[in-house]
C-alpha cells in the first residue's frame, strides 16, 4: 500500500471545494431526501478486502475529488443499521425533528416517505438504489416478506408500501419540467447514501477539525481512498468520521461514524454491491398495483400548521449537520453556544416547565420510575435536571424548562447550563 499524504485540510479550503459540487444531491429521490443525519448509526455494510496499492493523494486533493464527481448513473445495494444506544430502539425517532408531528408521515397513510424512512433511525436494512441523472431515482428498503419503494421519475413520485399495500404519489407543480430541484420535496429527514453522509460530514469541515486520508480499501469491489474527519476540540461525543472514496470517480461508497467513547460505529453506510452502468429504463416505472389503496399528496392539507410549527420547536439544523448547530442562531426561542463539534444549542420551552414528577401529581408512581432510567439527575450554578442520552446526541432538560442540546458530553451540557446563567 503505498503511503498516504496526511495533510490537513482548513475551513477556507474546504469551503471553496463545496461551493463547487456538481451534483449534491442525485443518489436519493429527493422527494424522499434521508433520514436524520446526526442521531442515526449504521452498522457496518461489508467488511474491507485488501488494502490496494494506490498513487498517494492528500486530504485536499480527496475532498477536491468528492466535490468534482459528476457520475450521474448507478445501481447497487448497500446496508444501514442504527445504534444509539437507547433503552428502547423504538424511541429513536422520538429523538428526531418532525416524528409524530402531525405531517404528510400519518396522512398520508402507510406508503407516506417521511414515516417510513424515519424506520432507518434503528435496526439493519438493506437497500436497493438506481440512479439516471437528477429526473430518475429508485429506492427501495427490502424487508424479510416485503419491500417499500419509492421511485422520481420526471417530477412524479411514487412510494409503495407491499405490507400494507398502499400506495402514495404526488407531483411536481404544474409547469415545471420535472428535474430533481423541480421534484416535490418530502419534509426534511436523515440522508440515506454513503454520498449524502459524507457531504454533511464536509460541510461542518472548520477551523475546528482535522481532515487527513488514512490509507486505502475495497469496498465493494471497488479500489478507494480512506478520508478521516476528526473533531480538534474535546468534549465531542464524535470521535471520527470515515469515508472510503472511490479512488477512479470520488464517489462516497462508505461512510462511518465512530463515537467518541468507542465500542460499535454509531453511523456506518456502505455498498456491498455498485454499478455505474446506465440502469435499465424500467427501474424507474412504476404503476398502482390493482387494489392498492392510493393516497394523492396534493390532498393531503390537514396538519400541515401544526407540523411546520413543531419543526420550528426543534429546527431541522439540529438533525442535518454534524455537529453544524450554527444555523440555528437564528430560530425563535434557539441560542447556539460554542462552535464546531461542541456547538449546543439552548432552547426556551414554552410555559417554562421540566420534566412532570411522580410528587407534582402530574404522573404516576410507577412511570416516575422509568422516566428516571431514561436519565442521570444533575445539579449545578443553574439548579437541576435531567440529562438524556444516546451515543452521539445528548439532552439536559432542566427543571425550569430549559433544554440544552448537542453532540457534546453531560459534562459539556451542564457547564453550558451553568455559563448561561
Amino acid at each position: 500500500m503505498a503511503p498516504n499524504d496526511s495533510a490537513e485540510t482548513t475551513g477556507e479550503a474546504t469551503g471553496t471545494v463545496v461551493g463547487r459540487r456538481k451534483a449534491a444531491r442525485y443518489i436519493v429521490p429527493v422527494a424522499v431526501a434521508g433520514v436524520a443525519a446526526a442521531t442515526i448509526g449504521l452498522v457496518p455494510a461489508l467488511a474491507n478486502s485488501g488494502d490496494p496499492d494506490l498513487p498517494k493523494i492528500s486530504a485536499q486533493e480527496l475532498i477536491e475529488k468528492i466535490a468534482a464527481s459528476d457520475e450521474e448513473q448507478l445501481s447497487g445495494t448497500f446496508k444501514i443499521s442504527t445504534d444509539l444506544g437507547l433503552p428502547l430502539d423504538g424511541l429513536a425517532g422520538s429523538f428526531l425533528p418532525g416524528a409524530g408531528a402531525g405531517g404528510e408521515g400519518e396522512d398520508g397513510g402507510a406508503a407516506a416517505p417521511q414515516d417510513k424512512l424515519m424506520e432507518l433511525t434503528s435496526g439493519t436494512h438493506t437497500l436497493r438504489v438506481a440512479v439516471d441523472g437528477p429526473e430518475k431515482q429508485r429506492l427501495s428498503i427490502l424487508g424479510q416478506a416485503s419491500e417499500y419503494s419509492v421511485v422520481h421519475n420526471k417530477g412524479e413520485v411514487w412510494a409503495y408500501d407491499s405490507k400494507s399495500d398502499e400506495v402514495y404519489h404526488a407531483e411536481a407543480p404544474e409547469g415545471r419540467d420535472g428535474s430533481a430541484e423541480e421534484a416535490p420535496k418530502a419534509p426534511k429527514g436523515v440522508p440515506a447514501t454513503p454520498k449524502d453522509f459524507a457531504e454533511q460530514a464536509l460541510a461542518a469541515v472548520g477551523d475546528t477539525t482535522s481532515v487527513t486520508v488514512d490509507g486505502t480499501a475495497q469496498v465493494a469491489g471497488r479500489d478507494a481512498y480512506q478520508l478521516v474527519i476528526k473533531p480538534k476540540q474535546s468534549g465531542s461525543t464524535v470521535g471520527s468520521v470515515r469515508i472510503a472514496v472511490d479512488a477512479e470517480n470520488g464517489v462516497p461508497l462508505k461512510f462511518t461514524l465512530a463515537a467518541a467513547a468507542g465500542g460499535k460505529a454509531v453511523v456506518d453506510a456502505g455498498f456491498t454491491k455498485v454499478d455505474f452502468a446506465k440502469p435499465a429504463a424500467s427501474s424507474f416505472d412504476f404503476a398502482p398495483p390493482k387494489g392498492a389503496k392510493v393516497t394523492e399528496a396534493d390532498e393531503l392539507e390537514t396538519g400541515k400548521d401544526e407540523h411546520g410549527k413543531a419543526q420550528k420547536a426543534l429546527p431541522d439544523q439540529l438533525s442535518g449537520q454534524i455537529p453544524g448547530l450554527e444555523g440555528l442562531a437564528d430560530s425563535e426561542g434557539v441560542n447556539v453556544i460554542g462552535k464546531g463539534w461542541t456547538s449546543i444549542a439552548a432552547i426556551e420551552i414554552p410555559g417554562g416547565k421540566g420534566l412532570p414528577t411522580a410528587g407534582s401529581g402530574d404522573v404516576p408512581a410507577e412511570a416516575q420510575g422509568f422516566l428516571d432510567a431514561l436519565g442521570d439527575k444533575v445539579t449545578g450554578k443553574f439548579g437541576s435536571g435531567t440529562v438524556f442520552k444516546t451515543r452521539l446526541v445528548n439532552a439536559l432538560l432542566t427543571d425550569d424548562g430549559k433544554v440544552y442540546v448537542g453532540a457534546v458530553t453531560k459534562d459539556a451540557l451542564v457547564r453550558a447550563a451553568d455559563g448561561a446563567k
